[in-house]
């Protein structure tokens, strides 16, 4: 057995602990990575491209297969499923494998796994793909809209007909292709450990490509990684892993400004939706001393991150508590100068780097969780002091969980809008909605797709 063999049967067992474990791919690659540590920078390339390239065009694959298919691909076997999608992914996107090689190796993957009955199956399936390959048809944008967004851009039907409902043509047109591309990895440079310029020159000198950030001085662009981990400077805390997006909010929530303001010598900052703990180790790393940071979250397990993470960066001025935030706490009522509410949520707008949230997102969850939000919300507004700030955000571009909840927000508690507008670069500026609000979309801003809105709390409406 090649090497490539091996590699492609790992493949085939962590696309079928999605399939049937209903995982998201990320976990079970990284499952698989974690437990075959040994393998080369090629192979785990190779690895990583397939699982997440059959997951990523997984209804365009479909579509494929089943042009040449009498069985659907809905109803065939699980295994014989995934590994029809591997041999047609590798036929449409990975030139560095021959249409020969990919359809042997499909073949034989069916038997080694004991499905010698149906090796004849999955050999004429991609057989007849194989000499189609320059003839498939694929929909017309002008015959049927949605149905060609859905297969070009691999987006689930539902998904594009409701983006439709939301946006104009052309901007759903850009950012599902924004959710197929590649993206390189964005970090926030610990500026209390180390200066951007001492760790852009190391990880230049490890064969990392890096660029400066597009609006937050401490953000770097990398691309050419091989394993995060793996990165200088990791173990030693010098950076961590977040968007662009995500480090808005500090900026947006200007806590010098607020220092300044109050004359207090220290601000409380809670976080209550914290893990991994990009924003709440943010604001503790830039406040240093001036700030105080409770980060929460669910579970011990998503807890245990941020500790993890506040160890390595090395700060002292934050603390972690398991806390449901749909749970009142009254021992925090009007406890805190800033309220972080990034809620959880349906997620469009980080697609592009966890492509299966198309696949596992269904349609009643959207009104769910903007309901779940609105209960969060209301229990972030009683932590915030009188004349404090309450930031809520979400990675989302489903106007009913970001402008839709931020007015329903500020119709039925006493807090006022915050202009956000000196806090923005000019680049982002055009995305400004409302005085205090932010949408930022995938493929026009060059970040994450994201939405923050600012409130400040009054005492009284009149």
């Amino acid at each position: 057995m090649s090497d490539k063999e091996n590699i492609r049967l790992l493949a085939l067992e962590t696309l079928l602990e999605v399939e049937k474990k209903n995982s998201f791919v990320k976990d079970a690659l990284h499952k698989t990575l974690y437990q075959k540590q040994f393998l080369s920078k090629q192979d785990r390339a190779f690895l990583t491209r397939l699982v997440e390239g059959v997951t990523e065009y997984q209804v365009r694959l479909d579509y494929v297969i089943n042009a040449y298919s009498r069985t659907k691909v809905d109803k065939c076997k699980p295994l014989i499923r995934c590994v029809l999608r591997m041999g047609v992914y590798q036929m449409l996107y990975m030139d560095s494998v021959p249409n020969e090689a990919a359809c042997n190796e499909s073949v034989k993957l069916a038997k080694q796994k004991g499905f010698h009955n149906l090796s004849g199956y999955v050999n004429g399936v991609l057989r007849e793909v194989e000499r189609n390959l320059d003839q498939i048809t694929f929909p017309e944008e002008k015959e049927n809209l949605t149905e060609y967004l859905s297969v070009t851009y691999s987006m689930p039907i539902w998904l594009v007909e409701q983006m439709l409902e939301w946006y104009d043509k052309e901007t759903v047109r850009t950012i599902l292709a924004a959710s197929v591309q590649s993206v390189d990895l964005t970090i926030r440079v610990n500026t209390e450990k180390t200066t951007i310029e001492a760790l852009s020159e190391k990880l230049s000198a490890d064969g990392i490509q890096v660029s400066t950030g597009d609006y937050v001085n401490e953000a770097l662009h990398l691309e050419n990684i091989n394993y995060v981990k793996r990165l200088p400077g990791f173990k030693e805390g010098e950076f961590f892993v977040q968007d662009e997006s995500s480090m808005l909010l500090y900026r947006i929530a200007a806590p010098e400004k607020e220092l300044l303001r109050t004359g207090a010598e220290k601000l409380k900052i809670l976080d209550l939706c914290a893990a991994p703990g990009g924003k709440c180790t943010h604001f503790a790393q830039k406040l240093g001393k001036q700030g105080w940071v409770e980060a929460r979250d669910l579970s011990e397990k998503k807890v245990d991150l941020i500790k993890e993470n506040i160890e390595r960066l090395n700060l002292e001025n934050i603390q972690t508590k398991v806390w449901d935030a749909l749970v009142p706490d009254p021992e925090r009522k009007e406890w805190a100068d800033i309220v972080i509410a990034d809620l959880p949520c349906s997620g469009l707008g980080i697609i592009s780097k966890k492509n299966d949230i198309k696949y596992h997102l269904k349609k009643e969850q959207l009104t769910e969780l903007s309901n779940l939000q609105r209960t969060i919300l209301t229990n972030a507004a009683s932590y915030v002091k009188p004349g404090g700030i309450l930031l809520y955000s979400t990675c989302t571009l489903n106007p009913h969980e970001n402008q839709e909840n931020a007015n329903w927000f500020l119709n039925h508690f006493s807090f006022e809008k915050v202009s956000i507008a000196e806090s923005l670069p000019e680049t982002l500026k055009g995305f400004q909605q409302e005085q205090n609000m932010l949408q930022l979309f995938p493929g026009i801003a060059k970040c994450d797709g994201f939405f923050i809105s600012k409130f400040r709390k009054v005492t009284d409406r009149r």
